[in-house]
């Protein structure tokens, strides 16, 4: 049996204004794990939770002569790889930007992380 939630407004009283806001944080929560569905409603949210144009990708996948059809599923997930990626391998950078007392991240971090960091190997010489 799955539980409802049924959200009534409310109008705070004495006893309610020393609450901290940390207490309201679970109402957040449920909306988090609302959006995490799977059917006909996940692939709406799909695009809310991708931060990359979903309609791109699927166009550069298509580009592809052996992809004729993707799936929105799997235009979603190739999305959200390519953001894990990018956040992966700017964090990385940045520590050399940081070594180098810098905010902004230079082209000579990237080559400093691919160079370092064993995962990246495969894109030794693209930035050249």
């Amino acid at each position: 049996m799955m539980a409802t939630t049924v959200a009534t407004p409310v109008t705070p009283t004495e006893s309610d204004q020393g609450r901290s806001v940390s207490e309201e944080e679970p109402r957040g929560n449920e909306a988090d794990e609302e959006s995490q569905q799977t059917g006909p409603v996940a692939s709406v949210t799909h695009s809310r939770v991708s931060k990359l144009p979903l309609a791109r990708i699927k166009a550069l996948m298509k580009a592809d002569p052996d992809v004729s059809l993707a799936s929105q599923e799997s235009v979603f997930i190739i999305a959200k790889a390519t953001e894990l990626f990018v956040e992966m391998i700017a964090k990385d950078s940045l520590v050399y930007a940081q070594q180098g007392k810098r905010k902004t991240l230079q082209r000579k971090d990237l080559d400093n992380a691919i160079e370092a960091i064993d995962e990246f190997a495969f894109l030794e010489g693209t930035l050249d």
